[in-house]
This record gives C-alpha cells, structure tokens and sequence, in this order.
C-alpha cells in the first residue's frame, strides 16, 4: 500500500451513500439509550453492576461474529446486515416492558447481536462495491457515517429523555432502526456466490470461528478499543459530577472531532500504508485517556473528548482496512467478524475493569482513564514488533 497510485473514480455512487445513511441510522438507534442507562439501572437498584451494562452487549455481540462472519459469505451481506436492524427494533419496544434488573441486562444481552451482525456485513459489502486501493479511503467515509450516528444519538437520546420521558426514547430508538431496516432491504446483494439460508449455516466449525490472517488487526483493537468501553461505562457519571447537564456531550464533542479527521485520514492510509498511521492514532488515543485522567473540569473533558475523536478517526479506518489487506477474498466476513469479536472483548473488559475499580466511587475515576491510557499504548508496541517482524520475513 505504500505510496500506491490511487485510483480517482469516485466511490461515492448511490448503493455506497445508501449504505453510509443506514449505519448512520443504526449506529443513532442504539447509541441513543447509552447515556442514560447508567441512571436507569440505579432506579432499577442495580447501581453497582454498571460496569455490565456494556460488558453484556459485548459479549453477544462478540459471541454472534463467527455466525455473522460465515452467513454473511455464504447467505449475503443484505439479509446480515438487515437482521442487525431489526434487533435493535425489536429492544426498543422491549426495555419499557422489563422494568426488572435481571430482565435488563437480559436485553443488554438480545440488544448485542445487532452490532455483531450489522457492522460485519456492511464492512465485506463495501469491499465488494469499492477499488481495493480505496478501502482506507470508503471505509473511512463509513466510519463517518458511524460517527455521526454517535455524535446525533446520544444527545438526541438524552434530549428526548428529559422532555418526553426515558420510555418515548427508546421507542424512538427502535424508529431509527426500522428506518435502517427500510433502506437495507432494497439494496443489491454483492455476495458472487450466494447461497439459501439452512440451518447448517449455524453451526460453526472449529476453524470456522476465527480469520488467522486478521489477529495483529485483532490485537491492535482489542487494545485500543478497551478505552471506548472505560469510556461508556464512566463518562455519564463523570458528566453529572462535573454537572453536565446533556450527558451526550462528550459524545458529540468526540464525534464532531472525529468526523473532522475521516476526511482525510481513510486516504491517508491508502497512500502512505496502514502501520504509519496506526501509529499515529494509538498515540493520540492514548493522551486523551490521559487527559481525562488528569483534567477535572468541563472543558478538559471537551478537550479529552475532542483528541479522543482525532485518535479513534485515525486509528480506526486503518484498521480496518488492514484486516481486509490481511485477509483472503472468499474469507472477508470472517476476517471481519475477528477484527469485531477483538472489539467487543476490548470493549466489554474495558467496561469490565472500568466498573469493577469503579464501584460508584468518583474519586477513582481519573486513576481509572491514566491506567487504561497505559493499556492502550501497549497496541504501539505491538505494531512495532509487528512490523520489525514483518519486514525481516520478506
């Protein structure tokens, strides 16, 4: 990849906007409920099991990606990415209903199968649409689109929380995600060779579960994204202590940042390679845990957001596209789902580790960003030797 000729067609043609518009749907939809579920569990009297309020999406969403991974090779990217949708649509209505502590987190569990599905089916249909050159470059743009959907969700969520009630908003949650559904349903099938649904398709084979070409892009995510998990579990009481009013505007102030970047930062790793610019964003990442470890006021809480968004807008288009540059053709669904099973585990222990030390004591908060800033850094070093590896095997 490295100083590669670029190819200038564009890659924004109608199935790529589509697809861009129905992730920033999805990903709004339940996003959206995020910063007010640590309250709502309180009221519930679960206070002390926030830290599962992320873990247990994690953990389906993590244990759902070897099936996400072979049905979207063999069944088709739309039905995979549509079945995303339709979980999260279907929680929406459900979490007014299961007012109980156990029946929540039985639906934080239901609700993680959406992101393990969804995502890993929109990742293979972009390789399928767009030049190999230009995956840094589209799945940048996606990302995008993502990010947007977390700026607008949680403070559209936290808005609708506070002037029509907690339950209106998750029903307008599940509306975000039927309109997702709607453009999904009417896209094309990319998959060459694609195959009707049998149960066989459900049981996963040994060697069927993980991509081994994909695990150095596994490893670097699954550092890097343990802040993102510290990150959801802490950041809404951390906004009440510091008297935020909207709990989204961390959320905001990191999207907007991160959307600033993907313009350029997808192309970037076209042309320059995938390693320098991971490089630069593990970097980045790191100093915002640590600025939010050490800045306890409103504003080094935007400027920590704000350099989390640049790191993780960098970082993640890169990443991505390594998986697929690390992966074979016929394996890309699997490859992702192993890139996105790393994710969630480096979410849900980040939320893990974050509630276990935190125990709703706010004093600890700050010690819990700086140690998380020291995990995250360590994906550097595991880059480095990656790529000292990879050059003297050559």
């Amino acid at each position: 990849m490295d100083n590669q000729v670029v190819d200038t067609k564009s890659i924004y043609t109608l199935p790529f906007i589509l697809l861009c518009l129905s992730s920033l749907l999805f990903c709004a939809s339940f996003n959206m409920i995020i910063p007010e579920l640590p309250n709502h569990l309180s009221q519930m009297g679960g206070a002390e099991h926030k830290g599962l309020i992320i873990a247990l999406f994690t953990l389906t969403a993590g244990i759902s990606r070897p099936f996400s991974g072979k049905l979207t090779d063999r069944w088709g990217r739309v039905p995979v990415m549509a079945i995303g949708s339709i979980v999260c649509f279907i929680c929406g209505f459900l979490y007014p209903i299961l007012t109980s502590v156990a029946g929540f987190f039985f639906l934080r569990l239901i609700h993680g199968f959406s992101t393990g599905f969804k995502p890993t089916a929109t990742a293979a249909y972009i390789a399928d649409i767009i030049p190999q050159n230009r995956w840094g470059e589209a799945l940048g743009m996606h990302g995008l689109a993502f990010a947007v959907g977390s700026a607008i969700g949680p403070a559209i969520g936290s808005y609708i929380a506070k002037g029509y009630g907690i339950d209106f908003m998750f029903y307008c949650s599940s509306a975000f995600a039927l309109l997702s559904i709607l453009i999904v349903i009417r896209m094309g099938e990319t998959l060459a060779d694609k195959r009707k649904f049998s149960l066989s398709m459900l049981r996963i084979n040994k060697g069927e579960i993980i991509e081994w070409r994909a695990i150095p892009a596994g490893v670097v995510t699954l550092l890097s994204y343990s802040g993102y998990g510290v990150i959801l579990t802490l950041i809404p009481d951390w906004s009440d202590h510091l008297g935020i009013g909207n709990k989204g505007l961390f959320f905001t102030a990191y999207t907007l940042a991160s959307i600033s970047i993907r313009f350029i930062s997808g192309k970037v790793s076209d042309r320059y390679g995938r390693i320098r610019v991971m490089y630069v964003g593990i970097v980045i990442i790191s100093i915002s845990l640590l600025l939010l470890g050490l800045g306890n006021s409103v504003e080094g809480l935007i400027l920590g957001a704000v350099v989390y968004g640049i790191g993780s807008g960098i970082l993640s288009p890169a990443v991505n596209a390594w998986t697929i540059d690390l992966s074979l053709p016929q394996h890309r669904g699997k490859a992702m789902a192993t890139m996105y099973i790393a994710l969630e585990i480096g979410i849900g222990g980040g939320a893990l580790l974050a509630g276990y030390i935190y125990r709703d004591e706010i004093s600890k908060i700050p010690i819990i960003f700086i140690l998380n800033s020291v995990i995250i850094f360590l994906a550097f070093f595991y880059v480095l030797y990656w790529d000292i590896k990879n050059k003297r095997s050559r």
